[in-house]
């Protein structure tokens, strides 16, 4: 897996811990583990989670994040889709268009 640096460029200067524990901890060790689950699975499982929850602008990263561990287009519409029916069809809506975005037409 490729080493996460994204908390210490975009908060390292303001919140040297929080980036430390995003890049170290959460991504260096959880993200890591590929043993218990691989890249794909969660990102798969943290997509859902994002658009459960309606937290889009961390949604959008890890769609990017997912194509990139091989989750398809189709099966992103699909979770999403699935999960309109358990979490309310403005976020599938939402999200929908945020996978548009990252996966194209």
């Amino acid at each position: 897996m490729k080493k996460q640096t994204a908390g210490r460029k975009q908060l390292g200067d303001f919140a040297p811990q929080f980036a430390a524990l995003n890049d170290d901890v959460l991504f260096g060790e959880v993200w890591a583990k590929e043993n218990e689950l691989s890249a794909r699975d969660r990102s798969l499982i943290t997509i859902a989670c994002l658009m459960t929850s309606g937290d889009f602008p961390q949604l959008k990263a890890h769609l990017k994040m997912g194509k990139d561990h091989g989750l398809t287009k189709e099966e992103v519409v699909a979770t999403i889709t699935h999960l309109a029916f358990y979490a309310g069809w403005p976020k599938a809506w939402s999200a929908m268009g945020l996978a548009k975005e990252v996966y194209g037409k």
